[in-house]
């Protein structure tokens, strides 16, 4: 038996007011339709759901049973109404962003405070992980969309938009004094002790793929787990550190570290904005989206 839900809505307001013309009233329908919707309900279900009295209508037996379950569904559908309504508004809802610490720190939080100011209503659930890790959690629809640094792996399916370019450096501290001055290839890096993020990052598998370009193995002897790591640890001369510039600026403006030149310097990367279209993108999300750079084009 298959009965529309609107059917069960009408009866449910007859039988909440226990009349049809109350009913008629709070659907703006007219009684005869109401009615008409009653009389149809009882032929599919079989059974008579109220009769008439001089105060409107009373419920039978059948239709006790009925009313607690109409009444559940239609308030289910109220509450999934009235949540729509309010994401629609933007009051309320969940921007839920997966994010490598990378981009969260250099990038990231301006926009956050500019969307949380718009938008104060909604919950920020920030996800912060390696940009594998990162991906796997959007491709699993646990993120809405993800902020991570190329080069990107296994992209399929996945729409990357390059939002920032930034720039990789090499920076020491006083022990290699030296060095500086002077212009060095990544051969000779690897005659000194070198710092770069552990395995299982985009970082660690971009170096990776230039020291392999020039035919040379790639083997820190400090592996941080985060970038903002790395200045501090070539500052205490525990060796030569790969950072993206602006995370080394100011301690290379501030003498503790400097930069050591490269010969070729490596290629530029980027921060980009990845969503996936197997799992379409909120509201919120495409609001926020909107605020990025490349994206608000």
């Amino acid at each position: 038996m298959s009965v529309s839900l609107e059917y069960y809505k009408i009866f449910y307001y007859v039988a909440r007011y226990k009349s049809i013309t109350a009913a008629a009233k709070a659907l703006f329908l007219s009684q005869p339709t109401v009615s008409h919707y009653i009389r149809g309900l009882e032929e599919a279900l079989g059974f008579a759901l109220f009769v008439r009295n001089k105060n409107g209508v009373l419920l039978t037996p059948e239709a006790e049973l009925l009313f607690p379950h109409a009444k559940r569904a239609c308030e289910e559908i109220r509450t999934a109404e009235k949540l729509l309504e309010n994401t629609k508004s933007m009051t309320a809802g969940t921007l839920r962003i997966g994010a490598s610490e990378m981009t969260l720190h250099n990038f990231l939080l301006p926009y956050l405070e500019q969307f949380k100011n718009r938008y104060p209503a909604l919950k920020l659930k920030i996800s912060s992980s390696t940009t594998p890790g990162i991906l796997a959690a959007l491709k699993e629809g646990a993120v809405d969309f993800a902020i991570v640094i190329s080069p990107l792996n296994d992209t399929e399916g996945l729409s990357v938009t390059p939002l920032s370019a930034f720039q990789d450096i090499v920076i020491a501290g006083s022990r290699f004094r030296k060095l500086q001055g002077l212009s060095l290839n990544l051969e000779e890096l690897t005659a000194y002790p070198l710092i770069c993020l552990s395995q299982g990052t985009a970082t660690r598998a971009f170096l990776e793929q230039q020291f392999l370009a020039e035919g040379i193995p790639l083997a820190p002897d400090v592996e941080p787990a985060t970038t903002d790591l790395v200045t501090p640890l070539a500052s205490h001369n525990l060796g030569l550190g790969f950072v993206p510039e602006n995370f080394a600026a100011d301690a290379i403006k501030g003498g503790s570290v400097f930069r050591v030149r490269l010969q070729k310097e490596l290629p530029p990367r980027h921060i980009c904005v990845v969503s996936d279209s197997s799992h379409p993108v909120s509201l919120a999300g495409r609001q926020f989206m909107s605020l990025l750079p490349s994206c608000s084009d």
